[in-house]
């Protein structure tokens, strides 16, 4: 039956991953325009470090990427708390847009405290935009 699941679904990866890399450009996009987001960690920006390398080695970027909110680990927090579509959960990789803040699951982490790290579903860009716009104030 595993196997009967995989060959189902192996049929439409290509055209869902090509939604979820076109939605977590779309949504990468908007933070990085935001005025409460510190930086956005997505190598298909050019603000991106290793952007030029990501244009030579990858067709597409995926859907997890990461970000950091001015405020510190109180704001990160509170403003996954004002999300409605984006589920809070430390499980990545399926269908549905799903966000963590890393430093608060991990003990002894260096990772900083104001970071986020989301993963970009199937949803409408738009409705996933909405829900961060909302949720950021």
């Amino acid at each position: 039956f595993d196997c009967w699941l995989l060959m189902r679904g192996i049929f439409t990866l290509p055209i869902r991953m090509k939604a979820i890399n076109d939605n977590a450009l779309a949504v990468a996009n908007f933070l990085a325009g935001h005025p409460k987001i510190d930086r956005v960690l997505h190598i298909g920006l050019s603000s991106h470090p290793h952007y030029g390398l990501g244009i030579r080695q990858m067709t597409g970027y995926g859907g997890l990427f990461s970000f950091l909110i001015k405020g510190g680990a109180e704001e990160a927090l509170a403003m996954t708390t004002r999300l409605n579509l984006i589920k809070r959960a430390t499980s990545f990789g399926g269908v549905h847009s799903t966000i963590e803040h890393r430093a608060s699951v991990e003990v002894g982490t260096n990772t900083p405290p104001s970071l986020l790290r989301i993963s970009i579903g199937l949803e409408h860009p738009d409705d996933l935009i909405e829900d961060l716009a909302g949720a950021l104030g």
